[in-house]
């Protein structure tokens, strides 16, 4: 597990030893990088956007978001023995300046999680595969108002799971890359 381009390019990530945790792939990744930066249907830049990572885990999506160029991002994880694990991450590739980790359940946050009107280029969501609410986290990410005009979700989700999504999200894309499907939405008007 390592950060695949910018400014870390090729630096290790710490993986967990339990296998509680499921890190985001480097494979995985790479394709979704590949879809927000190449792809023509989606409007979307990287560069000093704030992201939203929640279920951060070890930190893999959020830190190579800002070895990409982004301006912060918020890690929202609240398993200890990985938490540890994703400040350390951090700490290693000198991000403490770029991020927040907020140790909270991603179903509980409420409008005193974040600053006063704040609002996300991007909200990645890497829930454990056996949640099955996903609707209700982001009826509560639209509720919230967190996400910006022209912001989108990526939810991981393993390959052949049928979410059901409310109807405030409209799906821009769905891939399938291996056991991994990965959901590009983004809030209707």
């Amino acid at each position: 597990m390592r950060i695949i381009s910018g400014l870390n390019k090729g630096k290790k990530l710490i993986m967990p030893k339990d296998k509680t945790t499921r890190p985001l792939k480097d494979m995985a990744k790479e394709s979704i990088f590949n879809i927000l930066l190449h792809a023509n249907y989606i409007d979307f830049h990287l560069e000093n956007s704030e992201v939203l990572d929640l279920f951060s885990g070890i930190g893999s999506f959020g830190l190579e978001c800002i070895s990409r160029g982004s301006k912060f991002v918020f890690f929202l994880e609240n398993y200890a023995p990985v938490l540890k694990i994703l400040k350390d991450n951090i700490s290693n590739l000198k991000y403490e300046n770029k991020s927040k980790v907020i140790d909270i359940d991603a179903f509980k946050i409420d409008s005193k999680t974040f600053e006063e009107k704040q609002k996300f280029q991007i909200i990645f969501c890497d829930p454990p595969y056996k949640e099955k609410k996903i609707d209700l986290l982001i009826d509560n990410i639209i509720e919230l108002n967190i996400l910006q005009k022209n912001g989108i979700i990526i939810i991981h989700r393993k390959k052949g799971d049928l979410d059901i999504y409310p109807s405030k999200f409209k799906i821009i894309d769905r891939k399938n890359y291996g056991l991994s499907t990965f959901v590009f939405g983004k809030k209707t008007s």
